[in-house]
């Protein structure tokens, strides 16, 4: 009973900003053959699950391969004017399946699920992010990615309808803001 308290206390923030979901995570499938290095650039997020750490706009993030194999990753977005930066690291954490990465923000914060669930590498990608809280719930991110600041409308269903077939409720799903981001703050 003391881990279950321990563990609520621990993802109370992170369950009062999401949707939890009954059971464990999701199993979905991953980009098959996943190439890192095709995946490394520059990603605009196109439309995401909402989340309590990206409230601002023309979020991207830039992924940098670096010598020992990890990836650099800085994301930014543009909250109440001001351009908001986070750098952290990437790594693959299957080496068998290497679409299934984790992100880490801190040094002091474990790898957090960064699941590729499709990529053409040139135009968008699918990324997925679960955590579950002792099997019983678990609360999960989902973002359609695109080399551009906008997608078309097909490309963003057929993300939704990938998610949907892997069992990842995206009824919830928003397009993410990403107009005006080349003028001056």
């Amino acid at each position: 009973m003391k881990s279950l308290l321990v563990a609520l206390a621990l993802f109370l923030p992170i369950i009062n900003a999401q949707v939890p979901h009954w059971g464990p995570c999701p199993e979905p499938a991953t980009q098959p053959a996943f190439n890192l290095k095709k995946f490394m650039g520059r990603w605009f997020e196109i439309a995401k699950l909402p989340a309590q750490f990206e409230r601002g706009r023309c979020i991207e993030t830039n992924f940098t391969l670096k010598l020992d194999g990890t990836a650099h990753v800085a994301s930014s977005e543009i909250l109440k004017g001001e351009l908001k930066t986070i750098s952290g690291t990437a790594v693959v954490e299957d080496k068998r399946n290497p679409a299934k990465l984790g992100i880490s923000f801190s040094y002091v914060l474990p790898y957090t699920p960064y699941w590729i669930l499709s990529t053409d590498y040139e135009n968008s990608a699918l990324v997925y992010s679960c955590t579950d809280v002792l099997r019983l719930f678990h609360v999960d991110f989902a973002w359609i990615l695109g080399r551009t600041r906008s997608l078309p409308a097909a490309t963003i269903d057929h993300g939704k309808e990938v998610f949907t077939n892997n069992n990842i409720d995206v009824s919830r799903m928003i397009l993410s803001r990403q107009q005006g981001c080349d003028k001056d703050l």
